[in-house]
């Protein structure tokens, strides 16, 4: 048992390391998944990302909630100009960070008004306490000035490049 196992380990580690070594997973990627579109490197990006920290008052609770009422809620909004929102949560429940992507500030400020006047935006304070906000992208005034009240920290788009399908 032992001594096969080793071997079979052996076996494995040979293998992984001949796939990255040689590039192999690499070079087969693409054509087995759907063809990705690269953006030209240090292209002038609109994106915006919105990140969210925040404190659970209770993990059971914030759980149920920021799945059955909250992510579906925002799912719901049809927010076309939305990318993404999504909830991420420690590994003992104590924190969890929200993370929202838009295509530009102005799809950003839609969804800040959207939460605004939502049942959510209630909901919300009784589930976390906001620790942190960080902003991300070239946000217009307006969006500078809505998430001041958080104390938002903003970083500018500078450099890199984005996939897509």
């Amino acid at each position: 048992g032992l001594e096969i196992s080793l071997l079979t380990l052996k076996t494995f580690k040979a293998a992984l390391a001949s796939v990255f070594t040689t590039n192999h997973l690499c070079s087969n990627f693409k054509k087995e998944t759907r063809e990705q579109v690269m953006a030209e490197l240090n292209a002038h990006s609109d994106r915006m990302v919105l990140v969210f920290n925040c404190k659970v008052k209770n993990a059971d609770d914030f759980k149920a909630w920021s799945k059955d009422r909250a992510a579906k809620y925002v799912y719901e909004c049809k927010e076309e100009n939305t990318i993404s929102y999504e909830w991420h949560i420690s590994d003992d429940g104590s924190e969890a960070t929200l993370i929202e992507t838009f295509i530009d500030s102005d799809s950003m400020m839609v969804r800040l008004g959207n939460h605004g006047a939502s049942p959510i935006a209630a909901e919300v304070m009784e589930q976390v306490e906001i620790t942190g906000v960080l902003c991300l992208g070239n946000a217009k005034q307006d969006a500078r000035e809505a998430l001041s009240a958080w104390g938002a920290i903003f970083h500018a788009h500078h450099a890199g490049f984005h996939k897509s399908n």
